[in-house]
């Protein structure tokens, strides 16, 4: 399903100690998307198989003590990022260590896309995440570009200039 713009949109806010997932322009409020899923009730931890996502845990940057003292009975957090692709927000340092201790699978929150859109902390990154998503969905339905519905940026709309 396409996402249109929504020119009402507000930035996840973030406080100090909240913990956020960089990747790229697109940032995530870890911390907030963490007290949804605890609130909403109605996600539920699947076990995810460590080899259906072969990059997690493996960057050379993670902190060692972290992956040491890292709890694998806490979900990690999948976001889907295109349609039916999932990436890994929360828990490169559980992932690790689940290799590490040579375990099959891990317990995991799948969260649908547009859920995760909310926890974004700028108009810029959300602009262009509905902008990345809309081309996934026309790369798996084979259908070329589409022109954006609204015009200006949202954060123009709203007379607020870019943040």
């Amino acid at each position: 399903m396409r996402l249109d713009l929504d020119p009402g949109f507000c930035p996840c806010e973030t406080a100090d100690g909240d913990e956020i997932y960089p990747n790229g322009i697109f940032e995530f409020n870890i911390t907030r998307l963490q007290a949804h899923i605890r609130a909403a009730g109605r996600f539920r931890a699947e076990l995810v198989a460590l080899v259906d996502v072969p990059y997690a845990g493996t960057s050379p940057g993670l902190n060692e003590q972290t992956i040491l003292g890292a709890d694998l009975s806490r979900p990690v957090i999948l976001a889907e990022i295109a349609p039916g692709r999932y990436n890994l927000i929360d828990g490169h340092h559980r992932f690790a260590k689940a290799r590490r201790d040579g375990a099959d699978r891990i317990p995991a929150y799948r969260i649908p896309c547009p859920e995760h859109v909310a926890f974004l902390t700028s108009i810029g990154a959300y602009e262009k995440y509905i902008e990345y998503w809309n081309s996934k969905v026309d790369d798996a339905v084979g259908v070329g570009p589409r022109p954006r519905r609204l015009r200006g940026s949202t954060a123009q709309r709203a007379g607020r200039g870019h943040q």
